[in-house]
């Protein structure tokens, strides 16, 4: 579209618009530049801070540019005397536009010509242009290495959007106009009721945004929409974006001119994965995956990568994010990390629906680059994109089990096994996919195939897939019964998952099985008590964390789960004492159990906190002489270890606590 604005527009304009931060200082440069670059994600306001720029400079008379053409190509016939030109610099239209030239030249036509840039030759140019006809001219620009650049020169300046209270508060304002003084307060207060932000799933939205929201609220209040009509409206803002986000981001369809999109699609994808997680895992795992895109689309030319691209101060934007300092937690310390995350929480799920539903060629990729990092050893990386394979596969089962939890099950490879029993028990939340997943690890657990068996193993770690806690320990008990007494290779990844189960929140029906399992009087189901008991004393509860959050347990991460669970439930420590006890006193379990239990007693001494409560278990598994003397024994050796002599202080404290034992 171009022409001269009509004074309507710059009439509504007048109404509604909210100046953005630095709007002054965007007009001093205007006035002494002629030429300003406004640079900004779509929605912003850049288009409207451009008119209300030009209209207050120009006494409202401003005009439409061709954004077909570029700033080069612009001349002296396509201005006008004394007035405002806005120019919407559109990169997809560019580039379209040489698709058709390549075209044209493939056929024998004309050669094309080099793509249209903008730099600073070309806008000094512009100006002198502008300064002939006394004129003003704005162009707008999307966020990229085009405006990286721009924004370090003399022309470029980033259009903030302005509170979007202040601009709701225009267009409601505007849209009440003549109903009764309290309705526009009405409105503002429906907008802030929590099902209302729930269901928009931003956290703050922008000022195209904000007009729409006024308008469905607008249309509450006079009746034309119900409450569930609206929260559907609202709803969809987040299915809008990511439809912007992907419609068309390979266009028109050839590498070096897709490439950008392909980049910003990627790093989109990638924070919907990572979304919180640290800015270089993101982004490290945004590179992949443009060039998972790129081979796709292009396999003959595969494409590199940008050394010094967009900088990471501005490539957030591009997925409507934001950089935060944030600590990861690596189980023995916390580090601080620069995190990436989503600016709403309805982004991520809403950017994963929109790919996998609307583009089944992107399936192929995503799927290839999520088996990937599924293999990768880091937590931090793998655990993500498993939780990322489930949702998928929750959505679509014959496809997603096929492309991303088959290929993993199988393999040799423990943390993709791993992965893969992640995947299926995040599918498993899915009532309607749950069936589905019981099916295939029911399957999985009589299999002679011993990766597919662990990994059924390994995904009753979560209680989702058998439909809760006491049907996952049915299921391990079922597998583990049917194994001869030393397989430990079953042994190991059946003692993890009832392990976890002890982590989940609920431990008091975890213990109680345990307990029935020792007296049940088979080896192998008593084999699995004692490793579970040692793996207690020896892994600390961050490893165990499921797919759930158990807050009460949080405080207590980076100390072994034994630990936590007497810290969390003290009246627990009977049983706890009590199995540790049984696997101290059982010969082909009393070494390894007790050698746990001194790795324990090294930790306790380091942690105040712990060594109270570890000083509370000891009288509990010092019942009898000979449990006195092997614990004293254990002591004796932990202080005169010459490598690592335990605090002779914290020693005292647990010796005096194993004689506390004698008077049980």
């Amino acid at each position: 579209m171009q022409g001269a604005v009509p004074a309507e527009t710059l009439d509504h304009l007048d109404d509604v618009y909210c100046e953005t931060d630095g709007y002054q200082r965007m007009k001093d440069r205007l006035r002494s530049h002629r030429v300003l670059v406004l640079c900004g994600e779509p929605g912003s306001g850049r288009t409207a801070t451009a008119l209300a720029l030009l209209a207050e400079q120009t006494g409202r008379r401003v005009h439409r540019l061709d954004p077909r053409h570029g700033v080069d190509e612009i001349t002296a016939d396509a201005l006008h005397e004394k007035s405002g030109h806005l120019l919407e610099h559109r990169p997809d239209d560019i580039r379209a536009e040489d698709g058709r030239r390549r075209a044209r030249g493939e056929r024998g036509e004309p050669a094309p010509r080099p793509p249209v840039r903008l730099s600073e030759l070309h806008l000094d140019r512009f100006a002198d242009l502008l300064r002939g006809v006394d004129g003003y001219a704005v162009v707008v620009l999307g966020n990229g290495d085009l405006a990286d650049r721009l924004l370090r020169g003399r022309y470029g300046m980033y259009c903030a959007p302005p509170p979007a209270a202040d601009v709701l508060h225009r267009h409601l304002r505007l849209l009440l106009r003549g109903a009764p003084e309290e309705a526009t307060a009405e409105a503002r207060a429906l907008a802030v009721r929590a099902d209302v932000v729930d269901a928009l799933g931003l956290e703050e939205l922008r000022p195209r945004e904000a007009a729409r929201l006024a308008d469905h609220l607008a249309g509450h209040r006079r009746g034309s929409l119900t409450d569930e009509q609206l929260l559907a409206e609202c709803a969809s803002f987040v299915r809008a974006q990511a439809r912007d986000w992907f419609a068309g981001a390979d266009r028109p369809g050839t590498l070096p001119e897709a490439l950008p999109l392909l980049n910003a699609a990627a790093f989109r994808i990638a924070v919907a994965v990572f979304d919180g997680s640290a800015y270089s895992i993101a982004t490290e795992a945004a590179e992949l995956l443009a060039w998972e895109l790129a081979v796709t689309l292009d396999p003959e030319h595969p494409a590199g990568r940008r050394l010094f691209g967009t900088h990471a101060e501005h490539r957030p934007v591009l997925a409507r994010s934001v950089l935060e300092d944030g600590e990861l937690d690596l189980g023995r310390a916390k580090v601080p990390v620069r995190a990436v995350r989503f600016q709403g929480t309805a982004l991520a799920t809403a950017v994963l629906a929109e790919v996998w539903h609307g583009y089944h060629n992107v399936r192929g990729p995503v799927a290839r680059w999520l088996r990937g990092l599924c293999d990768d050893p880091r937590p931090e990386v793998w655990v993500r994109a498993s939780i990322a394979a489930g949702v998928l596969c929750s959505w679509d089962w014959i496809h997603g089990y096929h492309e991303l939890v088959a290929p993993l099950a199988g393999t040799d490879d423990p943390v993709a096994r791993m992965a893969a029993a992640t995947a299926l028990a995040e599918a498993a939340r899915d009532p309607e996919v749950r069936p589905a997943v019981a099916a295939t690890l029911k399957d999985w657990a009589a299999s002679d195939d011993p990766q597919l068996r662990d990994t059924a193993l390994l995904t009753h770690g979560y209680e989702y897939a058998a439909g809760g806690l006491r049907r996952s320990l049915d299921a391990v008990a079922r597998v583990v019964r049917e194994q001869e007494p030393t397989d430990f290779d079953v042994l190991v990844p059946a003692s993890f998952s009832v392990t976890r189960l002890l982590a989940s929140g609920d431990p008091e029906p975890v213990l109680r099985r345990m307990r029935r399992w020792l007296t049940d009087g088979r080896q192998n189901l008593a084999n699995l008590v004692h490793l579970t008991v040692i793996r207690s004393l020896t892994t600390r509860t961050t490893y165990l964390w499921g797919l759930r959050d158990v807050p009460e347990l949080d405080e207590h991460a980076a100390r072994p789960l034994m630990v936590a669970l007497l810290a969390t439930r003290p009246d627990l420590a009977p049983v706890l004492g009590g199995l540790l006890r049984h696997s101290l006193v059982t010969a082909r379990a009393g070494e390894a159990a007790l050698d746990g239990l001194g790795s324990l007693l090294r930790r306790a001494a380091k942690d105040p906190t712990a060594l109270d409560l570890v000083c509370g278990l000891l009288p509990l598994i010092s019942v009898e002489r000979r449990d006195r003397d092997r614990l004293r024994g254990l002591l004796n050796d932990l202080v005169r270890d010459r490598d690592r002599p335990l605090d002779k202080s914290a020693a005292r404290r647990m010796w005096d606590a194993v004689a506390e034992g004698a008077h049980r």
